[in-house]
């Protein structure tokens, strides 16, 4: 048995594998994961996993874990292997889809990761971990604007109202003027997702293979998946699990 964990900014997301097939899944708000289950020891921040109710003893003390995500590199986890995060979502994206020559396109809470991955293995990657603004946080943000749910703004891709504004809070400014413009709430949801793609059109146009992979919470965003075929006339697959792909991926990792 294999347990992968995701240390996520907004999720702390758990997989367990045996051999290469998920058996279980499961994740915690992350502030409220660490309040229940963390604690400091000295200046190391130790888990506890057994009181998750997730595993029993007998479970964690057979099995083989791995961590990645924002909170690795804090986390004092007897017996825990350290996995890069970029390494750990390439990793998953390929035991999830079966691909292994695609783009990968990882959208999380607050940062977005773009990988190129050949025959299995990656080759190169970016990120863009310093404004919020092309993450699943601008799409809460712009949602709660909106007063409407994550799910109704993910439903909406046609005839999107023009965004202009690059950062997420003056994006929250000209939502609120072209709402006053009376344009209807379908038209702006559509708005607000295009301008999440076209944030990441530069990152993609570094690697142009003909199939992206889209991982991460944003990837629930059936929108989203829409648009960037729409705009970069490429597949977009959405593997089976996409907001656990890092722990998935970190299981399955030697």
């Amino acid at each position: 048995m294999k347990i992968g964990i995701d240390l996520g900014s907004r999720k702390a997301k758990f997989a367990v594998l045996e051999e290469d097939r998920v058996i279980r899944l499961a994740d915690y708000d992350t502030i409220t994961f660490y309040k229940r289950f963390g604690r400091l020891e000295g200046e190391e921040l130790t888990l506890d996993l057994a009181g998750t109710g997730l595993f029993d003893a007998e479970e964690l003390d057979a099995a083989i874990i791995r961590v990645t995500g924002y909170g690795r590199n804090s986390l004092g986890l007897k017996g825990a292997k350290v996995i890069s995060e970029i390494r750990a979502h390439v990793a998953g994206a390929v035991l999830q889809t079966g691909r292994r020559d695609f783009t990968m396109l990882d959208m999380g809470g607050q940062d977005t990761k773009v990988a190129q991955v050949q025959s299995g293995r990656l080759t190169d990657f970016v990120m863009n971990d310093k404004c919020a603004a092309s993450s699943g946080r601008y799409l809460e943000n712009m949602a709660a604007v909106l007063e409407v749910s994550l799910e109704e703004l993910s439903s909406h891709w046609e005839e999107p109202v023009k965004l202009d504004a690059t950062c997420g809070i003056f994006g929250e400014s000209e939502l609120i003027g072209q709402i006053l413009r009376g344009h209807p709430v379908s038209r702006l949801c559509a708005g607000v997702n295009m301008t999440l793609v076209r944030r990441v059109l530069p990152l993609l146009h570094r690697f142009p293979s003909p199939t992206i992979v889209l991982t991460g919470g944003v990837a629930l965003n059936g929108a989203l998946g829409k648009l960037l075929e729409q705009e970069t006339g490429r597949e977009v697959v959405v593997p089976p699990h996409p907001q656990h792909n890092g722990a998935i991926g970190c299981a399955a990792m030697e």
